[in-house]
């Protein structure tokens, strides 16, 4: 299957320069991320969910058995992106150079964060992409960050119980597949093949209607109705910048008396779900990593 035949238009007025990219180009920003799988099996078949529906990033976290001949043989015609899989034992060296995070989720949990369709989610992805790569081209590729595309993680969960609070806890946004509410629970392979026909079926819609509106400068931008995502001068920063953020302030309000060390409860939680809200940039993440040690020095 081609998934490159489209291509996109990505308009920087401050720049007055485009940038093209494929559908491909779009596709390879994000990466599907496992965690904890218990059947090998599941491991193959959503690497052949992922290889259909042209993705082509798979990373697995501490999986329970490791991937063998029936993760293979699941697989079919995507057994290549099986073997260049990544395997990490942990889920924060996974993320930990993702600037966005969404999780498979298939109900409301402790601590949630916003919660989007697959076909929403997919908005979100490309809009992000898009304006992450204008603010690259708007820098004249001076960013510090400038040689990196955007990277960003779906995570799915085990096959008996998903992802656990803390897991869901490093997610931007929360996916929810609209399902029998009887029994809202599919298959991880399945999950991931259903989100995944979603991102493919809205990156050839994304494409189109970028080109059409490069041929047509009067042409409306289409926009979500709810603006989940801001719009920065700066790029985004990491999953791992984020948590380090989280980890100093708590450490800096145990040291100044604001915190039980002992009885941390939901602050570290509460904290990380702060820092997804205000969407942090660079220069803003400096700016508080100097004020942080700041006041922890005095």
């Amino acid at each position: 299957m081609r998934n490159d035949s489209a291509s996109l238009l990505v308009n920087t007025s401050s720049a007055n320069s485009t940038v093209r990219h494929t559908v491909n180009d779009y596709l390879s920003c994000l990466q599907i991320v496992m965690v904890n799988t218990t059947l090998p099996a599941n491991i193959g078949s959503a690497a052949r969910a992922m290889h259909t529906m042209g993705l082509s990033r798979l990373t697995v976290v501490d999986p329970k058995l490791p991937i063998d001949e029936t993760s293979v043989s699941h697989a079919a015609g995507g057994s290549e992106l099986l073997m260049s899989a990544t395997i990490t034992p942990t889920l924060e060296s996974a993320i930990a150079d993702c600037q966005l995070v969404f999780a498979a989720s298939s109900r409301s949990r402790h601590m949630p964060r916003p919660v989007v369709t697959p076909t929403q989610a997919a908005k979100i992805m490309f809009d992000f992409i898009d304006k992450q790569t204008a603010l690259d081209v708007a820098d004249n590729n001076e960013s510090a960050q400038s040689n990196k595309k955007p990277n960003i993680a779906i995570l799915f969960g085990r096959e008996d119980r998903g992802l656990t609070n803390e897991e869901l806890a490093y997610a931007d946004y929360h996916i929810q597949i609209d399902a029998n509410p009887a029994y809202p629970v599919l298959n991880v392979a399945s999950a991931v093949q259903v989100i995944a026909s979603f991102i493919f079926a809205d990156a050839q819609t994304h494409a189109q209607t970028i080109n059409d509106s490069a041929d047509n400068v009067n042409a409306v931008q289409p926009t979500l109705d709810v603006h989940l995502r801001q719009q920065w001068d700066e790029p985004a920063i990491t999953q791992q910048q984020l948590q380090q953020l989280v980890q100093r302030t708590t450490d800096l309000m145990v040291q100044r008396g604001l915190a039980d060390s002992e009885h941390l409860k939901s602050l570290p939680a509460r904290l990380s779900r702060l820092g997804s809200r205000v969407q942090l940039d660079q220069k803003e993440y400096q700016l508080l990593s100097a004020l942080i040690a700041k006041l922890a020095k005095d």
